[in-house]
């Protein structure tokens, strides 16, 4: 059978996990336009066949793209991600990750756009889990604006299905971690601690090191995303039917990190503990059975993951040294 290639929008496709999902399209045969703002996405990381379009979510002519392009699917990567910045200016958080949300929606629902892809938060939407690994149905329990602004994504999306349609799925990542990734983004300490090995320097780890997060490779969040393209959704569906948990269902420890990263860069540069950041999670990790059930599964290990990352910055440091 032959392949009728989507279109395909990627929000925040010059970033470190929508570029790669940008690219997994792209080798599944689809037409690709990359959107993004460039303030935190990077031109180098948009992937050649992809057609870029400098634009923030929050635009006017973002409708004017969608009625020339009319898109099948809208993969929605865009965001304000840093918990900080939310709890520091809750305004702008809910500027970009809710008005600009409902921008890209009401253009979708006027071009007909046939699925929406929205990327939430696992590891903030159930806020301190009393059950680990925790699954979809848990209570969702946010504890900073960038929580609540990405789980009332998912209640805004529940309307547009309800109201006018929409079919959309969501994927609660995990701390997802990789080439092409921001120190400063999402589980941005794999790229940190990467770095200090890299510079010989002393890792730094805020209060004892034994907080758990799930840390999932992001190859394994882009196969989750192609899988949610495809997969038939129930129309009578509830929120949480909608939501899919992306992670390993296992808790690694900041300090068992740093002794695998250690072990890969064949080097003890030291550690410095400094006090711990208030009102951080002590443990996060997902239960991904559902996705698994659809035939997902996560196929690197922690070790093989974290071997690719390092890899990957020590030629990126080692290219920035030279030039």
């Amino acid at each position: 059978m032959s392949y009728s290639p989507r279109r395909v929008l990627v929000t925040g496709g010059a970033g470190f996990i929508g570029s790669h999902v940008a690219n997994a399209y792209l080798e599944s045969g689809d037409e690709v336009w990359v959107l993004d703002n460039l303030s935190s996405g990077r031109r180098a990381n948009i992937p050649e066949g992809a057609e870029f379009v400098e634009l923030d979510i929050r635009d006017d002519d973002v409708l004017s793209l969608f009625r020339k392009v009319r898109f099948d699917i809208v993969n929605h990567h865009a965001a304000q991600i840093d918990v900080r910045t939310s709890v520091a200016d809750p305004t702008i958080d809910a500027s970009i990750n809710l008005q600009g949300l409902l921008n890209l929606t009401e253009a979708a629902i006027d071009v007909g756009t046939k699925r929406f892809i929205f990327v939430s938060s696992g590891g903030v939407v159930y806020g301190e889990p009393s059950t680990i690994p925790t699954s979809e149905t848990a209570p969702k329990m946010p504890l900073s604006p960038y929580g609540v602004s990405k789980f009332t994504g998912e209640l805004y999306l529940n309307y547009y299905r309800q109201v006018h349609g929409l079919e959309y799925a969501a994927l609660r990542y995990s701390n997802v971690y990789g080439p092409r990734q921001d120190p400063h983004g999402e589980a941005g300490v794999v790229a940190i601690f990467s770095r200090n090995l890299l510079a010989q320097e002393p890792l730094i780890i805020f209060g004892d090191g034994e907080q758990t997060r799930d840390y999932v490779y992001v190859g394994d969040i882009v196969s989750a995303n192609l899988l949610v393209s495809e997969i038939d959704l129930d129309p009578r569906g509830q929120l949480d039917d909608y939501a899919f948990n992306v992670g390993t269902g296992t808790g690694t420890s900041v300090n068992r990190l740093a002794d695998v990263l250690e072990l890969i860069a064949g080097i003890d540069s030291g550690r410095e503990h400094k006090s711990a950041r208030p009102g951080e999670l002590r443990h996060s990790a997902l239960n991904a059975d559902k996705l698994r059930a659809l035939g997902w599964e996560s196929a690197f290990t922690l070790e093989q993951g974290l071997h690719e990352t390092y890899t990957f910055i020590g030629r990126e440091m080692a290219g920035a040294g030279a030039s």
